[in-house]
């Protein structure tokens, strides 16, 4: 089957839910069908705007309340829809993907994965990450912090061997996230006392079944993927990844397809829409799903498109937190935001118009900032520098 780049588009906007409006009032189900469609949200703590968890949501479902999405992901145990867990980067999952990662908690309390400050708690010292474990479970939740000042009572490690010692408990599942405080600072519990106990008695499925599952998740998710994107997705290496994609075509949920102009061998979930057209409007966050993966963002729309808050302030391109903005079926821009919660203004410090833009375009983008300007409680949209191509 040959696809052409158009339909290769839509079928990734349709799989990630660009193919259909925001909803007039957006309720605990839109959430949750939101994470459902994707699979995960990637949480990061950079607040230059929102933090970057937040704005998915924003971006398929428009203004919500921030408070449905913590209520399922921090809220109170018979509320909470996802947990927090190593998936693609650190992500709020629905609860019904926890057996499917359980191999991976195995493999980390083994000591098999993870960097080596983080395996030698599966190993030599063993006994120190079990003293916080213990302390967690006499004294209830606790953050980092609340480690006294970065000491054990046993006073044999430095504040960084504490920070190690909570990362392979988390990562090896003897933890959880119960919440977050202040800063966005995870405070650790017991799984028992943070999850649903449902979900800890759901079976574990074999190793091969769990990341099969996966496998099948990310391409409903992306809708068409080369096998490195289907792996990307929960971040499996090929090992992990391929027999489950071979099993997958084997059955023919994964039909193999050839897209015009792509060399690579591309997969199409079997169920994966294919819209006539694709009209709206989004904002995209740097960690948003459809465009987390350069290579596949700059393959299926011609957008490179590489985040610069790690690049020296004179030798960004476009600017510290960019936001590429998805008009119709096309990336047509780029908006260097910021929210000025002090002078109750987001800042379009820049805009920068990719070649062929339509002619509408900027009118349109407006309408998304005065949008998002709402959604953060921000009065007014102020907007810099404006840059088209030559």
């Amino acid at each position: 089957m040959i696809i052409s780049q158009a339909d290769a588009r839509r079928i990734a906007l349709a799989a990630q839910g660009f193919d259909r409006p925001p909803p007039p009032r957006v309720t605990a189900a839109h959430v949750r069908k939101v994470a459902d469609r994707t699979g995960l949200i990637q949480i990061d703590s950079v607040n230059v705007l929102a933090r970057a968890h937040y704005l998915p949501l924003f971006s398929r479902l428009g203004r919500y309340d921030r408070a449905l999405l913590e209520r399922a992901a921090w809220g109170p145990k018979p509320h909470r829809q996802f947990f927090e867990y190593w998936a693609h980067e650190a992500s709020l999952l629905p609860l019904e993907l926890h057996p499917l990662l359980r191999w991976r908690m195995a493999r980390a309390e083994r000591g098999e994965i993870g960097y080596a400050a983080l395996r030698r708690f599966a190993t030599e010292h063993r006994s120190e990450a079990d003293a916080v474990l213990a302390r967690i479970a006499a004294e209830g939740p606790l953050t980092a912090a609340d480690f006294e000042n970065g000491t054990s009572r046993s006073g044999w490690w430095e504040w960084s061997d504490v920070k190690h010692a909570l990362e392979w408990l988390f990562w090896s599942g003897r933890i959880t996230t119960a919440t977050r405080r202040g800063s966005f600072a995870r405070v650790y519990d017991l799984p028992e006392r943070v999850l649903p106990p449902a979900v800890l008695a759901m079976p574990t499925p074999s190793v091969a079944e769990a990341q099969r599952a996966l496998i099948e998740r990310s391409a409903r998710a992306l809708g068409i993927a080369t096998a490195a994107e289907l792996r990307d997705y929960f971040r499996l290496k090929p090992v992990e990844a391929d027999h489950a994609i071979a099993d997958l075509v084997e059955d023919q949920v994964l039909v193999p397809v050839r897209v015009d102009g792509c060399s690579q061998k591309v997969w199409l979930h079997r169920d994966a829409a294919v819209p006539r057209r694709v009209r709206g409007a989004a904002l995209l966050a740097p960690f948003d799903p459809l465009i987390w993966e350069r290579g596949r963002t700059e393959r299926l729309f011609g957008f490179r498109y590489r985040i610069e808050i790690y690049v020296p302030q004179a030798q960004r391109t476009h600017g510290y937190y960019v936001l590429p903005f998805l008009m119709d079926e096309a990336l047509v821009a780029r908006v260097d935001l910021k929210a000025d919660r002090q002078a109750g203004a987001l800042l379009a410090k820049r805009i920068t118009f990719e070649p062929g833009a339509p002619d509408d375009t900027l009118p349109r983008l407006q309408v998304e900032l005065e949008r998002m300007a709402q959604w953060l409680g921000l009065s007014d949209v102020r907007v810099g520098d404006i840059i088209r191509p030559a």
